[in-house]
């Protein structure tokens, strides 16, 4: 609208040209002056040339401002063109530098990386293959049934066991007292009718693990040295505290250990690490007034931390206790009790 407005008024002003023009002309017919068809013909031809003047100077117009455009287009286009190009290079330098920053990462993380990961390999294949020796060295010396059952996982290691059984050849303790049961029950049961008597006592928190624990016994043939007893976790509150000491903390029940004198050998495999914060920290106070002036025992998974604050604990609280670790892939501690 605002292009056809001053376009309106110049086609008005040509119109009332015209109307003069017309006008003049009947006037110079009406006196005389020109004839009728001669006033029509030169006022057709006014009209005519009139036509071609408005569309000749329209044209011009048109023209005009189609090159402005062609101007604004232009100059419109070469802006896009260089924000265009302005964004590409800084898209273009942003690219480049996540590629340098991805280099650099790589070149750093990589060879770490790899080198964690082939320590890892490394000390997966030794530990493999010091377990894979130390069942060998089991079954050579043992001469147990065919099918045995599996150590390590849950299970007790190969190496672990290795140093019990050990401990069982040089010692021949009359009575072993084992904190958990399973696979390490049948492998102690042999270890001791090898070694020419004694009984091994094993506490099982778990009545349906228990069951299991004794039928897998009684599939060895062992039941005549080995007894499982289940012993519920109940609280356990230490001789030592006060009346307002209300420290207590799951560990079997003890009523399961009343009758047991003169142990030999503890091995202390369980409670779960789930069960509490240093779940095994029970076992000495309660089984060392029941332990020989002699007595061993051997901490398993010595290398986790509540292990270890375990093992401080008991050098600090029991100074006739002695300790030295053992090689073993989830950590081993042996204690031996020595006459102050």
């Amino acid at each position: 609208m605002r292009f056809l407005r001053p376009r309106l008024k110049q086609l008005a002003a040509v119109l009332a040209a015209a109307a003069v023009g017309v006008a003049v002309l009947a006037a110079l017919a009406a006196l005389g002056v020109l004839s009728w068809e001669g006033a029509v013909l030169l006022a057709g031809l006014g009209a005519v040339g009139a036509a071609v003047a408005g569309n000749a100077w329209l044209t011009v117009r048109l023209t005009r401002r189609v090159s402005t455009l062609d101007r604004r287009i232009d100059a419109g286009a070469r802006t896009v063109s260089e924000a265009i190009g302005t964004d590409r290079m800084e898209i273009v330098k942003s690219l480049d530098g996540a590629r340098n920053e991805l280099k650099r990462v790589r070149a750093q993380a990589i060879p770490r990386v790899s080198a964690e990961v082939a320590k890892a390999v490394n000390l997966q294949g030794r530990n493999d293959y010091e377990q894979q020796v130390a069942w060998n060295e089991l079954r050579d010396f043992l001469r147990p049934a065919p099918f045995m059952p599996s150590l390590r996982g849950w299970a007790a290691s190969p190496d672990v066991m290795r140093v019990l059984v050990r401990l069982i050849d040089e010692r021949h303790p009359k009575l072993v007292v084992e904190c958990g049961s399973g696979a390490s029950s049948v492998w102690l049961g042999y270890a001791l009718r090898r070694s020419g008597g004694g009984r091994l006592i094993a506490l099982e928190h778990d009545a349906r693990y228990a069951e299991l624990s004794r039928q897998l016994v009684r599939d060895h043939g062992l039941d005549d040295i080995v007894e499982v007893r289940h012993a519920p976790l109940t609280d356990w509150t230490p001789d030592t505290a006060g009346e307002d000491d209300a420290r207590t903390q799951p560990w079997y029940d003890t009523t399961a250990v009343e009758d047991l004198h003169d142990i030999g050998l503890v091995f202390i495999d369980g409670p779960p690490e789930a069960t509490a914060a240093e779940a095994r920290y029970p076992a000495v106070p309660v089984l060392m007034p029941r332990c020989a002036p002699d007595a061993v025992l051997v901490l398993d998974d010595a290398a986790r931390p509540d292990e270890r604050a375990i093992s401080d604990r008991w050098v600090a609280d029991y100074p006739e206790l002695t300790a030295r670790e053992e090689a073993a892939e989830k950590g081993a501690r042996v204690f031996t009790r020595t006459a102050l």
